[in-house]
């Protein structure tokens, strides 16, 4: 039998409550995706001012599934095996927010940095787009290392019975990352800063969102403090080369337990219908504003960018904020995958109101119905894409969206958090005795985040987190492929010139008609059938590991 991994120190994180605790554990995530949303806001209808057509964009977008696919894995599988004594995953965070805030201050100033260079004006506008294009795989890279780590610090960190607590916490606050990020987008910054902070909306967002990354990191790794590896057993002989990282990988990858597989599986359908409404939302309803509702003053008032980005931004701050509130309100009337792992086990609150919490516990959702029913949903919403034609149908569906984001950043990492802590705890299946000992409890109890792992009853936490969040990303990646080569050809087909809304700016002798569909409600329509596929998944999940 080889042997064990050895740890020293445990897990802890600052704070004298429940909720302070799980806001600092997670704050991280508020950061990371007002990253995402400036990046997913702003950069389409940037690039498209540019002169950039939106099948050439599609094949940019590339970026994001490709760094996801190399990053996480990678970095997962190197992290599980650091022996940093400032623990596995807050270096990588650190460092991978560093590059993140560069990258977006070279992105928001890529048209000053190349003119220092460069003169000529057909050559420049080239060199532009190109360092655009360079900016933006640079962010999804390092983003993308920091966004896996922080994930992994949440398996890491918590014991098997408060993943689902702690996933539906790290929903919330990437609601609260959406909202920030698009309500940052719907104002007009320039009255708030003045010149301070560029003399663009975008230059603008790109700074506050580097500040805000910078800041939200530094808290979570500051508040957390993490466990360290000391030996992992028999791999310390093993020399980490970069054969060996792909070998773990992919024999990983190819030797999933059930319950991971199926969970992953859910995720590939889900994504591909996740993908466009992600990249091209806020265009598609900025595009539906500027055919159907903007008055001509507004379409000659010039930075259609900015117009887009802040009407695109309107509609996603009500996406966000159902996003928030479901986020909320869900974890209080679902069933956590631990409940329903202890079919013995039954509620025992105080007398006064006992009755009552005994009857709403028989009509609990389970977290695997409730999944199903968020993918029918969002498919439902963008079947509709196609037959818009006003901003306010384009923002009620939108909005409507925020219910199935709510559950997606929860669910599966609720089943992942689960199933990795059970694999390494020890004998790999039992831990309905840890579910029960703090659930039964008649009066509250302080979450014991701070646990000690040297307790027999007590998991071991997530030991091989890193590679399984990395694979499980892989999942989540390989569908946006899927999703861009659909993108280029449906755009292509649709739209095989330069964008008829905002090209206009960039060229304003060239003439751009908007008669026909719209490209990207296309893609939307056909992300809703890979939805349907993903409802029909999710079921399955059910008959394999009895969820």
């Amino acid at each position: 039998m080889p042997p064990a991994a050895q740890w020293t120190g445990t897990p802890s994180i600052k704070g004298s409550s429940e909720s302070v605790r799980m806001a600092l554990l997670t704050a991280s995530l508020i950061g990371l995706q007002f990253t995402w949303g400036v990046e997913m806001t702003y950069c389409t209808p940037y690039l498209l001012e540019l002169g950039l057509t939106k099948s050439r964009i599609s094949l940019v977008w590339i970026a994001g599934p490709l760094s996801g696919l190399i990053m996480q894995p990678i970095v997962g599988v190197i992290a599980d095996r650091s022996k940093n004594r400032y623990g596995r995953r807050r270096p990588f965070m650190v460092g991978g927010t560093i590059l993140v805030s560069m990258f977006l201050l070279l992105l928001g100033w890529t048209r000053e940095v190349v003119k220092m260079f460069i003169t000529d004006k057909e050559t420049a506008r080239e060199a532009t787009i190109a360092l655009a294009v360079l900016s933006i795989y640079g962010i999804d890279f390092a983003i993308n290392a920091v966004q896996g780590s922080c994930r992994g610090l949440i398996v890491d960190t918590l014991p098997i019975p408060k993943q689902q607590q702690g996933s539906s916490w790290a929903s919330r606050m990437v609601a609260v990352g959406h909202l920030v990020g698009y309500g940052a987008g719907a104002i007009d910054l320039g009255k708030v800063f003045g010149p301070m902070l560029g003399d663009t909306q975008f230059k603008q967002l790109t700074a506050v969102a580097a500040l805000t990354l910078c800041l939200t990191i530094g808290i979570t790794s500051w508040a957390v403090s993490e466990r360290v590896l000391v030996s992992n057993g028999k791999e310390d002989q093993e020399e980490l080369g970069a054969m060996q990282v792909l070998q773990t990988i992919f024999k990983t990858a190819t030797n999933l337990p059930r319950g991971i597989q199926a969970i992953c599986f859910v995720q590939f359908w889900a994504w591909i219908g996740w993908f466009p409404f992600l990249f091209y939302s806020t265009t598609w309803v900025g595009e539906i504003y500027l055919r159907y509702d903007a008055p001509a003053e507004a379409k000659a008032a010039g930075d259609l960018t900015g117009q887009v980005g802040r009407i695109g931004s309107m509609s996603l701050i009500a996406f966000s904020t159902i996003t928030f509130l479901m986020s909320v309100i869900l974890p209080w009337i679902v069933k956590s995958p631990e409940d329903e792992k202890s079919p013995g086990f039954t509620p025992r609150p105080p007398a006064s109101i006992a009755s009552f919490v005994v009857e709403i516990e028989k009509y609990k959702p389970s977290l695997l119905t409730t999944w199903t029913i968020s993918h029918c949903i969002f498919a439902s919403s963008m079947i509709l894409a196609p037959f818009v034609h006003s901003l306010r149908s384009a923002t009620i569906i939108v909005a409507v969206c925020g219910i199935s984001w709510a559950i997606s950043c929860w669910a599966p990492f609720t089943f992942l958090g689960v199933e990795i802590n059970r694999l390494s705890s020890p004998g790999g299946h039992s831990y309905g005795h840890v579910a029960r000992t703090s659930m039964e409890l008649e009066s509250p109890v302080q979450l014991h985040l701070n646990h000690d792992f040297g307790d027999s009853h007590s998991p071991s936490t997530g030991e091989g987190s890193g590679v399984y969040l990395g694979i499980m990303n892989l999942y989540t990646t390989l569908p946006q492929f899927v999703g861009t080569a659909i993108s280029w050809v449906v755009f292509t087909i649709l739209e095989p010139g330069k964008s008829p809304e905002l090209a206009k700016e960039a060229h304003p002798d060239e003439h751009h008609s908007t008669d026909g569909p719209n490209a990207i409600a296309v893609c939307l329509f056909i992300g809703a059938m890979s939805a349907a596929v993903a409802a029909l998944a999710t079921r399955r999940l059910k008959r394999i590991q009895n969820y």
